[in-house]
This record gives C-alpha cells, sequence and structure tokens, in this order.
C-alpha cells in the first residue's frame, strides 16, 4: 500500500502487531526532512514521532510512533553500520482500520516468519513496489530477482531485480527465497557494471534494536500473512502490455 508523509509517497513493507496495537511498517527516511542523498540515519534531519501518516484504504491517518533514525539520534549511536542502515519506522493505524488490514505481501503471498540468517548471492529475492511513478500500472510493481550478498556486516542487502526499485517504492518489503520477511528497501544504487541495484535493510536487525531500545514497543511482532507464499510467477507480456496501453 501506498503511505504518504508530509506528501513524501513511500510503500508499506510489512504488518506488526503487540497483542494491543496493529502497526504498518514504512522506511525510517520517508519522513526524512534533508535531500535524498541523506541517508545516515544517526545525522539526517527527520519529522517527529507523533506525525500523522495518509495510508491508502484507510479512513484515518495513521501515526508514526516509532522512527529509528529518531532513536539513533537520541542514543548517540556510533556505530557506523547501523547509523547507515537502521531504517525503519512504525505507523500506527487507527483501530477503526485495523479489521480491513490484511498482512499478505500483494502477489507473492508471506511472509511465513522472518529471515534471521542473511543472504547468499545468487539467492532469490521477491518484493512488491507501490510508487506513484508507476502510473497505476501494477504489473510493474512485483519485483523478482536476487540477491548480490550481504554489507555492512549483515545490516543490509544488495539486491538485483528484472524491475528495481524506484523512488516511491522505498520502504517496501523483501521477502527471501522462502518467503520469510528479509528486509525493507532503502536505497538506489547505480554503478557500472553492476547497472541498478537496490539496498535493503536487514529487518531482523532493525526489528532487535527497536526491542533493545525502546521498552514500550518490546513486544511489536512480525505478523505473517495469511495467503500463502508462491515464488516465480511475474506478471506475463502481456498483461504488461494491457496495463500500458500498448495491447
Amino acid at each position: 500500500m501506498q503511505m504518504f508523509t508530509a506528501g513524501s509517497q513511500c510503500t508499506a513493507n510489512f504488518v506488526y502487531y503487540d497483542g494491543t496495537n496493529v502497526y504498518v511498517g514504512q522506511a525510517a527516511h520517508c519522513s526524512g526532512t534533508g535531500g535524498n542523498t541523506e541517508t545516515n540515519g544517526c545525522t539526517s534531519g527527520t519529522l517527529p514521532v507523533g506525525t500523522q501518516v495518509d495510508v491508502d484504504g484507510a479512513s484515518k491517518p495513521g501515526v508514526m510512533v516509532y522512527n529509528s533514525w529518531i532513536t539513533m539520534q537520541r542514543l548517540g549511536e556510533k556505530d557506523a553500520n547501523t547509523c547507515q542502515y537502521n531504517d525503519l519506522a512504525l505507523v500506527k493505524l487507527d483501530p477503526s482500520d485495523v479489521a480491513s488490514v490484511n498482512p499478505s505481501v500483494p502477489h507473492w503471498g508471506g511472509p511465513v516468519g522472518l529471515d534471521t540468517t542473511g543472504t547468499t548471492p545468487g539467492e532469490k529475492v521477491y518484493s512488491y513496489g507501490n510508487s506513484e511513478l508507476r502510473g497505476g500500472v501494477s504489473q510493474t510493481s512485483p519485483k523478482e530477482g536476487t540477491s548480490q550478498g550481504d554489507t555492512g556486516a549483515g545490516w543490509s542487502h544488495t539486491v538485483m531485480t528484472y524491475n528495481p526499485g524506484i523512488p516511491g517504492d522505498s520502504g517496501s518489503g523483501f521477502l527471501d527465497a522462502t518467503g520469510n520477511a528479509l528486509g525493507v528497501l532503502s536505497t538506489i544504487d547505480v554503478g557500472f557494471p553492476t547497472g541498478v541495484t537496490n539496498g535493503v535493510g536487514d529487518l531482523a536487525k532493525e526489528l532487535s534494536y527497536l526491542h533493545a531500545h525502546e521498552s514500550s514497543f518490546a513486544s511489536v511482532q512480525l505478523v505473517d500473512g495469511t495467503d500463502p507464499f508462491q515464488a516465480g510467477t511475474l506478471p506475463g507480456l502481456g498483461g504488461l502490455l494491457g496495463g500500458l496501453g500498448l495491447a
């Protein structure tokens, strides 16, 4: 689903629950107040906790109740990898909207659990982005690709997909080869000869940081999808051309 924070559009990743409240995840940088190159969470500006977030399909705005950048800055975090890659925010949904939430990843289904071991080069990954820049062509939203390996002491995973993440896809969730929640789309990188790759923050580490440093969210857990995980079923060319009005 699309999420709008002070006019900035991102894509939700997964659903979380603490026994009382339901949260939708987005990237912490989605509430950043600096430029696109300001990605260090320990030094970059951000909107405060309590900021309202418009959630696509919800009857009322959600509220950003946790932002890893804010927590790291309050704590004076010094670890370079944590500062660079810890990129998770939680938006609490209004109780009136909870019943309409489906925790399943669109198109792929899942997650079936939380990936705690990272990825290996060549391992399959799956995602679903919902950027406004796609012009409503849903056939371009599902992504399938491979991991290029882990970086930042396991805090980030470099991925290459046939349909790379673009601005507005930020915050979307990535699944590993078996449907476990791997991480959160954080960066877009262009290089030679690798082409366009995306950096995906490690969700297990991001949740561990949340639990360790925010006692009021110590019981927040990932919610598994209700739809089964189905790998390897990207939309066909005919569906894509139809969505673009070319067929």
